[in-house]
């Protein structure tokens, strides 16, 4: 693919579909560093993830992700909860954890001028499943997911469609069918789902009449035409620096609460910049940033993503959360019956001269597993059997028992 730049958006922020004001009344300035941290190291981890398993394009919301996952680990104990804090990087103190979560939210839920951005979350449960009160209310309050009863087991392709509708009008549009035809099943208890939707004009906009077609090369060596914006002359001055190979430019929307930050490589490089980022490097990076004249070059483009993340987060490390080893949700609903059977996510973005459009959603879908009966060992036919060292496993007898009755 032709466009495989690491871009970073270098503030990331979020505003509740509702007016309700999120109870942030125990969070502190360490306790918000500490969320922004976690959301950032998540972005690297899973970044190093998807380009280790994909030659094409990457582009995902780490926020999206990470706000989804956090209001499922709020039901998590145990080694579920302890890999899920690992991976996800949050804090386990819940006060601490809630609160700045919340604190996040209602101080970007701020309406600015030159911009637009938006983010909501929803839990879809089933109607009849009895989910803790604890739970939800937890959710409500700090992140504000509200319950929406459905029908997975009767009306599953309606529960489907609805929640569908909801990410798409929550994303004005730009993310359709989260959640494709059978991904729920009879057994689906819970839906989680974050949407957020981004639309800001550039502070300096590219002129479209200067925008040509130009030679792009990939990082394989191949040549193709692209569409080049450009933005020159003495009122293009950017934050901008040199490193390692790398060059940075910040471009700013206006309103100057949102940037993008773009890392591009020496041509040639672009692995080894991939496998050189960290958050302390984009922090090193972001330190030796100058205002400055830069003449501007950046290719149009659209990308479209759809990510099903399971195989991705348990090889980061939450296994027991998809039931590979001992699954603990009780939190949810105070059974150990309850696991991740997917996590799908969706994205969008569309660079041009005006300005950048982007839009994300999230879905975790939480499945029941019915109840497992109690084994019963019946050697009522032949078997094989063998006398061990248990200590050390070493085999001292081997035998097989065809019939009893014989010596």
């Amino acid at each position: 693919m032709w466009f495989r730049w690491f871009v970073f958006l270098a503030v990331v922020g979020v505003m509740c579909s509702h007016t309700t004001r999120l109870d942030d009344s125990a969070a502190t300035p360490e306790g918000v560093a500490l969320i922004v941290k976690a959301n950032n190291q998540f972005a690297v981890d899973l970044f190093a993830r998807l380009r280790s398993r994909t030659k094409a394009n990457i582009f995902f919301s780490p926020y999206s992700i990470l706000t989804a996952l956090s209001m499922t680990y709020e039901g998590a104990r145990g080694r579920t909860a302890a890999e899920m804090e690992s991976v996800l990087h949050i804090p386990k103190n819940p006060e601490l954890r809630r609160s700045s979560f919340a604190r996040v939210i209602n101080q970007l839920n701020q309406k600015g001028e030159g911009y637009t951005i938006s983010t909501a979350n929803a839990l879809w449960v089933q109607q009849d499943y009895p989910f803790l009160k604890e739970y939800l209310t937890v959710v409500e309050r700090y992140y504000g997911g509200k319950a929406t009863g459905v029908d997975f087991v009767k009306a599953r392709e309606e529960a489907r469609q609805t929640i569908n509708r909801w990410v798409e009008r929550e994303t004005e549009g730009k993310i359709k069918d989260l959640i494709p035809r059978g991904a729920l099943s009879e057994m689906t208890r819970l839906v989680l789902t974050n949407a957020i939707y981004f639309k800001g004009d550039w502070a300096q906009k590219f002129d479209k009449k200067l925008t040509r077609k130009e030679e792009f090369q990939t990082d394989t060596g191949k040549k193709i035409q692209i569409p080049m914006m450009r933005l020159t002359g003495e009122k293009a001055r950017f934050n901008y620096g040199r490193t390692e190979g790398v060059q940075i430019l910040e471009l700013p929307y206006e309103g100057d609460e949102f940037s993008m930050l773009i890392l591009l490589p020496e041509k040639g490089r672009l692995k080894e910049l991939e496998q050189s980022v960290t958050i302390e490097k984009l922090e090193k990076w972001r330190e030796i940033l100058r205002n400055q004249r830069v003449d501007v070059y950046l290719p149009k483009f659209k990308l479209k993503t759809k990510y099903f993340l399971g195989k991705d987060l348990i090889a980061m490390g939450m296994p027991s959360a998809f039931g590979l080893a001992p699954t603990d949700f009780s939190g949810m609903d105070g059974t150990r019956n309850l696991f991740i059977s997917k996590v799908i996510h969706q994205a969008y973005v569309e660079v041009a001269e005006e300005g950048t459009e982007a839009a994300a959603a999230t879905g975790v879908v939480v499945e029941f597993t019915a109840v497992r009966e109690v084994p019963v060992f019946r050697a009522d036919h032949p078997f094989l059997f063998l006398i061990q060292h248990k200590k050390t496993g070493q085999i001292l007898f081997f035998g097989r028992v065809g019939d009893p009755t014989m010596d």
